[in-house]
């Protein structure tokens, strides 16, 4: 990426924060944020995802901050933060995995046994991009009629209103 590009999408990205700031307040913004794609959670349904799962999705996703840095977080953590049993976590996780949605990869040290296992989303990626190209469709389609309603009206035409003083 050139310097340039990379300083455009850094000011984009200051932007963005700067807005979600003004709609959040600072001080939750600077508590951390996550990003989600909407198309996961306004297609939850038609991905076969209930409550429970997206909210197991959306706190693995908080541990998520680089492509190849997989969170990581212990069932029972994120049990504990949804306020759940880990169990529940754990099966819900399995339907997950089963369905295809999620990928876990365990991770064990040696000599230290089992750690927390790693949650890969590319299966729940390549899930919602159909609905993502979708509803980009659906926003281009969207301001092409936009496009044209505004030109059968052309342009905006703007008229000079005289106060009363001036008339006379």
């Amino acid at each position: 990426m050139s310097t340039k590009n990379a300083t455009a999408l850094s000011a984009k990205t200051t932007a963005e924060v700067r807005v979600n700031e003004k709609k959040w307040s600072k001080e939750l913004m600077d508590a951390g944020w996550t990003a989600i794609p909407s198309v996961i959670i306004e297609r939850q349904q038609a991905l076969g995802l209930d409550a429970l799962d997206i909210n197991i999705l959306i706190y693995l996703a908080t541990f998520w901050w680089t492509p190849d840095n997989k969170p990581r977080p212990s069932k029972k953590t994120i049990a504990a933060a949804i306020g759940v049993t880990p169990r529940s976590v754990q099966r819900r996780i399995a339907a997950l995995e089963r369905e295809g949605l999620i990928a876990r990869e365990e991770h064990r040290v040696t000599g230290k046994g089992s750690r927390p296992n790693v949650y890969h989303f590319d299966g729940l990626i390549k899930a919602a991009q159909p609905y993502a190209l979708e509803k980009m469709q659906k926003l281009a389609k969207q301001e092409l009629e936009r496009e044209k309603t505004a030109a059968r009206k052309g342009r905006a035409k703007l008229e000079i209103v005289k106060s009363a003083e001036e008339e006379e």
